[in-house]
């Protein structure tokens, strides 16, 4: 099953475009209601594996598959009608090699409708973006942490710090030769999220890598402080709908209990009433 572009989105090139204008903005969806919230505001939409942890109650990306993002990825489509929509790649999906990451971000591109894919690594996936790319599959590269290597890497700690910088500007300059039109920095120092930002050609978009960058992107739930027991320091809670809900979830409890909802208002009597658009028959 294939899905169309809607003509109105923004494309890859004209968001490579805005490198060094106004910050692009940048956030996650998971869901047709959510990708309608965000996509008059987003440059960027991305259907990000964070979906497995923030929807599915997984432990890390790790547990992703390709039937679990193209469905979210095809719940987003119905969403969006102008921000740019990029989908993850799944752990395991294209590691392998350059065939297998085409086949599969063909399917995923096929079946979501998305205009991009997002992959994590540098340098060792410069081979893999530049055959992607060549092949008609716009490319988003993700350097810094990278969570699908997080045992690999120890842990979610800064990447980048001292000698380790040298690393980072070497995958970030790799991956741009490559062909990537944007790259993730996530949780790398000022200092070298902005040099990187001066070097490379393609818009750098920070999480947890300072204002420095081109654009930022944060998971659309941590920016609406629907996870307060898990907040990284680089996010900045919008609101705290998380609160606000179990609040208000509590209300209803407590208004059944007592019997207090649902009240006259809320009841159908035996005689016929104007029906009000959002009625039920």
């Amino acid at each position: 099953m294939s899905v169309v572009v809607r003509a109105g989105s923004l494309t890859p090139p004209q968001f490579s475009e805005q490198k060094g204008t106004t910050p692009l903005v940048c956030l996650t969806a998971y869901t047709t209601p959510m990708a309608r919230l965000v996509d008059s505001h987003c440059d960027m939409v991305l259907v990000g594996d964070s979906v497995g942890m923030v929807l599915h109650g997984l432990p890390s990306t790790l547990g992703v598959d390709l039937e679990m993002i193209i469905m979210h990825g095809r719940a987003v489509r119905r969403g969006l009608e102008r921000a740019l929509m990029v989908v993850d790649m799944p752990f395991g999906t294209y590691e392998e090699g350059p065939q297998q990451a085409f086949c599969n971000a063909a399917r995923i591109m096929r079946e979501t409708g998305c205009a991009a894919i997002k992959l994590e690594g540098g340098k060792t996936m410069a081979e893999t973006i530049a055959f992607l790319t060549a092949r008609g599959i716009p490319v988003v590269a993700h350097i810094g942490l990278t969570p699908q290597a997080v045992h690999a890497i120890g842990g979610y700690g800064v990447q980048g710090r001292g000698e380790d910088g040298d690393s980072v500007r070497n995958d970030a300059a790799s991956v741009a030769e490559a062909g990537a039109f944007a790259v993730v920095l996530e949780k790398v120092p000022e200092p070298l999220a902005r040099r990187i930002t001066k070097d490379i050609s393609i818009p750098t978009i920070g999480i947890g890598a300072s204002p420095a960058c081109d654009g930022q992107i944060l998971v659309t739930e941590d920016a609406l402080g629907m996870f307060a027991e898990f907040r990284p320091k680089f996010v900045k809670a919008f609101a705290e709908l998380g609160t606000a809900a179990a609040d208000a979830i509590a209300s209803y409890a407590q208004e059944v209990r007592e019997g207090r909802f649902p009240a006259a208002e809320h009841v159908y009597g035996d005689r016929a009433q104007p029906v009000h658009q959002g009625d039920a028959a």
